[in-house]
């Protein structure tokens, strides 16, 4: 009897994953590039392929449409702050000096900041495809810090007067107005001094803590 042989499909190289990967990778820098200098809607397919030396028809390979593309520069900037911030935890302290290192990391991404500034303000309009990741965003960025400041203010470290609601939105207000100001001159603001002095006024907080790296979970 002849002993039965199976056969298997060949797998994918792990070189191929790694290097589609890349080039998705080079196509969010790309568009980045591209969504910042001219904002999203004058921004092109075609020129965010003419920056990664590819076809437009090779870029809709990785990304189906515009949108979609959008959408993933969006989910790659809010990766990134979720490993710096630690915005679901339970430690309010943590989570206003995770804000701080954010700033001090957007400082060198002037790219990131000018998309961010540019597409929030021009997200406001309803039929932007980008209004309801930020009002989802804003939400979701509200209801945490609010949390974060409930618990402080339950230990007496937030002034008098000051509610877990406003303060939440103060900071918001004061980390976008600073964004702005720093875009317009970066020799005037330190986004993440000012913001740390800001904070101090109407919170006390340990500021020399040495926090842990803040947990990252996939989003589907």
């Amino acid at each position: 009897m002849t002993k039965a042989t199976t056969t298997t499909a060949p797998r994918r190289a792990r070189g191929e994953y790694a290097k589609t990967k890349e080039r998705r990778e080079a196509i969010l820098d790309a568009a980045l590039e591209v969504f910042a200098e001219g904002g999203y809607r004058a921004g092109s397919l075609r020129e965010v392929a003419q920056r990664v030396s590819m076809s437009e028809a090779g870029l809709l390979h990785h990304f189906p449409n515009k949108v979609a593309l959008l959408q993933a520069v969006l989910d790659r900037r809010d990766e990134m702050s979720r490993r710096l911030v630690p915005i679901e935890g339970d430690d309010g302290a943590a989570l206003l000096r995770g804000l701080v290192r954010l700033a001090a990391h957007n400082a060198s991404v002037p790219g990131v900041v000018e998309l961010f500034c540019t597409l929030s303000a021009e997200a406001t309009s309803p039929d932007h495809p980008a209004h309801s990741y930020f009002v989802r965003r804003y939400d979701y960025t509200r209801h945490n810090i609010t949390r974060a400041f409930t618990s402080l203010a339950a230990k007496d470290h937030v002034a008098p007067g000051m509610s877990p609601e406003r303060a939440a939105i103060t900071l918001i207000a004061m980390m976008d107005g600073l964004q702005v100001q720093w875009l317009l001159d970066r020799d005037v603001v330190d986004m993440a001094e000012t913001l740390q002095r800001l904070i101090a006024s109407f919170v006390d907080i340990d500021w020399d803590v040495e926090d842990p790296p803040a947990r990252t979970e996939e989003r589907k």
